[in-house]
């Protein structure tokens, strides 16, 4: 009886004891987050220490807004007080992966770590390049920071004019770094798309629909501003004067080696060193070996560089056709497209142009191309001189979106979108057709779409 009390007197107090704690760290957590809240960080940083290290698992926001605490310490820091407490976000970083993995992107905390150590220089370059690396690795999906991935190629750069890396090197993480922004820049774009239809057909956006286009805009405003500086990086490193030495001397012994070739024929065939007899050699070896969409992409240059146009769209289709990679699609049938352009073939050229953005919708040349092919046709589509002149509405709207889904081209298509309003009926115009803005005006021939009149 009296072993029994005891027992039971000890499990009493055992709870008691739990409950105590978990009352400790519920006040603690909330006198700390409050501070944090308030943006009183001087306050909430201790406060905020002791709960992680009494209570780590008490609350995902522990974490949250130490390192909100941390960032703004390191941002008020001098230069020679940061490192210490970088590692102590980077740690924080660490242990919030650690205990909430569901709830934490492991991709986004290895480039913010890596980004930390970038911007404090933390580390030597290779150092830091393995912990961009590690991001990119380890959880690709989730590594979306622009400035991260910008660093990430900068680095390769750097360390292969110091000697470290070869010029290979650069041009396989060059080839990762650019496939991963287009993923992103195509991702953002078809978020786009159907929000920018709802808004040009007249519907009401709800706030959050705004906001989804707001972000999406920054999004590609600012890959597009890496891609930029990536390709400036770059350089005279991947023109044709250095790409050709770089192949030629490997080429006997690699030419049996499908993936050597496929790497020499996408570099030589970006960069235009179609005139050298070494891509003419690439390529006949990689479609001998393996025929491919790049290898017929490859073929389809080479003729169309011989004036055999009709050979060279057979190529490019066939290349369209075997063609995965939805990017690398675009590009081909956005030449085809060209080239459809090229002879007039409007009608045939949309519908390659059509498909290019269907693979790729941040392609906003080919908007462009589209509202340029309507702009030659407005005196051949339309019935009487109002409706030939709203051709350029239409011409004006793609235009409008070719600047918005691709801000790289952004000046040339909002500048081309007005100079298409500046041929379009005017005010007075519209006010002497009887019509009024919102009536939809039926646009003919090889078009055929409607066009609503806009607002004046």
């Amino acid at each position: 009886m009296k072993k029994r009390f005891l027992a039971l007197l000890t499990i009493a107090l055992g709870i008691g004891s739990v409950s105590a704690q978990s009352g400790d760290c519920t006040t603690k957590a909330a006198l700390a987050y409050d501070d944090a809240k308030a943006k009183n960080y001087d306050s909430a940083y201790p406060a905020l220490q002791d709960v992680r290290k009494e209570c780590p698992k008490y609350s995902l926001a522990t974490y949250q807004y130490l390192e909100r605490a941390l960032e703004y310490k390191i941002d008020k820091a001098e230069q020679g007080d940061k490192k210490e407490l970088v590692e102590e976000l980077i740690s924080v970083w660490e242990q919030r992966l650690e205990l909430y993995p569901n709830k934490t992107s492991k991709g986004k905390i290895y480039s913010d770590i890596a980004l930390l150590k970038f911007d404090n220089k933390i580390g030597d370059k290779d150092e830091q390049y393995k912990a961009f690396d590690k991001a990119y690795t380890e959880d690709k999906d989730n590594f979306k920071s622009p400035k991260g991935l910008y660093a990430y190629f900068d680095l390769m750069v750097e360390m292969q004019d110091e000697g470290e890396r070869t010029l290979q090197d650069v041009f396989d993480n060059y080839d990762r770094v650019f496939t991963k922004i287009e993923e992103e820049e195509n991702e953002a774009a078809e978020n786009l798309a159907p929000l920018l239809q709802k808004q040009e057909e007249g519907e009401q956006l709800t706030a959050k629909e705004q906001k989804q286009i707001k972000y999406a805009e920054i999004n590609l405003a600012n890959y597009s501003k890496v891609k930029e500086a990536i390709n400036a990086k770059l350089g005279a490193r991947a023109d044709c004067d250095n790409l050709i030495p770089l192949y030629s001397k490997d080429f006997e012994a690699k030419k049996a080696d499908v993936s050597w070739l496929k790497n020499a024929n996408a570099r030589l065939s970006a960069k235009d060193c179609t005139d050298d007899p070494l891509f003419i050699k690439v390529s006949e070896a990689l479609h001998k070996l393996e025929p491919s969409a790049k290898s017929a992409y490859s073929l389809g240059q080479l003729a169309e560089a011989e004036g055999n146009s009709a050979k060279a769209l057979e190529y490019y289709n066939e290349a369209a056709e075997l063609e995965t990679n939805k990017s690398d699609q675009a590009k081909i049938y956005y030449r085809i497209a060209n080239n459809y352009q090229d002879k007039g073939s409007f009608g045939q050229a949309r519908s390659f142009y059509r498909k290019a953005l269907q693979a790729k919708p941040s392609l906003g040349s080919a908007y462009l191309q589209i509202a340029n092919m309507y702009a030659k046709s407005a005196n051949n589509c339309g019935e009487d001189a109002f409706s030939k002149r709203a051709v350029y509405w239409l011409a004006a709207e793609y235009a409008s979106k070719a600047a918005r889904v691709d801000p790289s081209i952004a000046s040339n298509a909002n500048q081309a979108a007005a100079a298409y309003k500046g041929r379009a009926p005017q005010k007075s115009d519209v006010f002497q057709s009887s019509k009024n803005a919102g009536d939809p005006i039926s646009i003919g021939c090889w078009i055929g779409e409607t066009v609503r009149i806009p607002s004046l």
